[in-house]
């Protein structure tokens, strides 16, 4: 199984309505300035404390500013036992590049 996506595989998953928590593991600073409309902020720091916040019946994607904190949340989660997560390939950076120049580049 692949524990990754592209951000052009998302935006077709969510234009196709799929049902995808997608989870922003930045900082809230970099949250406030850029974010992907629905995603819900959770800082790598506060995941371990906060795994009730998620089901682990959901598609989980998580992302953050280029992918590599986002990775580090993917293989914490498939240790406490979710197995239906993937990581966003590039991040914020690479939604605002590719998919939504609307979304600030920092």
């Amino acid at each position: 199984m692949s524990y990754t996506i592209t951000v052009r595989e998302l935006k077709d998953r969510l234009d196709k309505g799929d049902k995808v928590f997608l989870l922003d593991v930045r900082e809230p600073h970099e949250f406030s300035m850029a974010r992907i409309e629905g995603s819900t902020l959770i800082p790598l720091g506060t995941l371990p404390q906060s795994l009730n916040q998620l089901d682990p019946t959901d598609e989980i994607v998580a992302l953050c500013h280029k992918g590599m904190r986002s990775a580090d949340a993917v293989g914490f989660l498939l240790q406490q036992g979710f197995s239906n997560v993937k990581n966003l390939i590039g991040g914020i950076d690479a939604w605002s590049v590719e998919i939504d120049h609307s979304v600030p580049r920092y």
